[in-house]
């Protein structure tokens, strides 16, 4: 199985850079609610993400491994499935489930948790097309 590790790194990328949009300036200050975040200081908050840096880190590395996962998977199927789809069902069998039970079972405030879970999984798909579209094409 020959992977490009290019297409990997490229679709990681581009997979955090969509995390970032999507939990900054698209849900960015309902996550902030959600989180209680706004209840701080703005000098709270800022030391807050200063400190977001080894996070941020180890979240990249994640996406990488999830995108070498994908990349596995979709080079070793003899499916006649589209990447999309095959993405598709990798985030609904996998990463739909565990998000749900990250969340109803991980101190999420009752009112939040149907809110929390489709930010989530919301961005969980968008992360697996961008890779599913990277990894096609290059």
């Amino acid at each position: 199985m020959v992977l490009n590790y290019g297409a990997i790194f490229v679709a990681a990328l581009l997979q955090f850079v969509f995390g970032a949009v999507w939990y900054t300036p698209i849900f960015g200050k309902l996550w902030g609610k959600i989180h209680c975040f706004d209840k701080h200081s703005k000098e709270k908050q800022q030391e807050m993400m200063k400190s977001m840096g080894p996070w941020l880190a180890l979240q990249f590395v994640v996406t990488i491994v999830t995108t070498v996962v994908l990349a596995m998977l979709l080079a070793g199927t003899t499916s006649s499935w589209s990447p999309f789809a095959f993405a598709g069902l990798c985030w609904l069998g996998f990463m739909v489930p565990t998000q749900i039970s990250a969340v109803v079972f991980g101190g999420t405030e009752p009112r939040w948790i149907a809110t929390k879970i489709s930010i989530m999984v919301g961005a969980s798909l968008g992360c697996m097309m961008i890779a599913a579209a990277v990894l096609s094409l290059m």
